[in-house]
């Protein structure tokens, strides 16, 4: 072989070994990306709440939590917890009201604080939430005492949560607790809407209760 064919050989063989070191770099370098990328993306659930203060050039924690995100479910519902009429400057936390043996809707313990029915609708849900409460009790006036004088229009507010829903007052009914229409009141509704409902009419002296229910209806805004 001459001294030119040795030339072009040697050559081609440093080509060859260079290649090989640049494949074997890039491999590695493939390596430490990925080794580093499993930690950025395990961390994305460890870091939640993270900011960059621009101003100070530097990382603030906030809330440091981790939220497991294979098993990360939505919040519960949040209970309603209090209610505002302002027409009749009524601001009242709200009972949570079950039925009895009967199936009756209990009375709010409280007479100057109105209750929710927590069995049925949560307010601002689809259908017809209901909140109760007392008209009167043996020392004056309860929280719902100025009930019938709401009017189409007014508006009632109740607060879930950490918001306030605004609904609007449609109508204002009495029934005869011996005619109460259950279905009316309280059957489904496709948007949300709120019942008011507290008793009235004349006083039974025999059965110390009212003959009536007054019912106030409302639909979300």
């Amino acid at each position: 072989m001459g001294k030119t064919g040795r030339v072009v050989r040697h050559r081609a063989l440093r080509q060859r070994l260079a290649l090989t070191a640049t494949r074997r770099r890039t491999l590695m370098l493939i390596g430490c990306v990925l080794a580093l990328a499993a930690p950025m993306i395990i961390g994305a659930a460890v870091l939640v709440g993270r900011r960059v203060d621009i101003d100070a050039g530097r990382s603030t924690w906030i809330v440091p939590h981790q939220i497991d995100l294979a098993t990360a479910a939505a919040p519960a519902d949040a209970a309603p917890t209090r209610l505002r009429i302002p027409a009749l400057g009524v601001d009242s936390p709200l009972e949570s009201l079950l039925q009895d043996a009967a199936g009756v809707l209990e009375s709010p313990k409280a007479y100057g604080e109105a209750g929710w029915f927590a069995g049925g609708t949560f307010p601002g849900d689809p259908g017809p939430a209901v909140v109760a409460g007392h008209v009167d009790s043996k020392t004056g006036p309860a929280v719902f005492y100025r009930l019938h004088e709401l009017k189409p229009g007014d508006t009632v507010d109740v607060q879930r949560g950490d918001g306030w829903l605004t609904f609007r007052v449609t109508a204002s009914e009495h029934y005869a607790k011996a005619q109460f229409p259950s279905t009316k009141v309280y059957g489904p509704t496709p948007v949300p809407e709120l019942r008011l409902i507290t008793c009235g009419g004349e006083f039974d002296q025999s059965r110390h209760s009212y003959r009536d229910n007054l019912v106030v209806y409302a639909v979300l805004q």
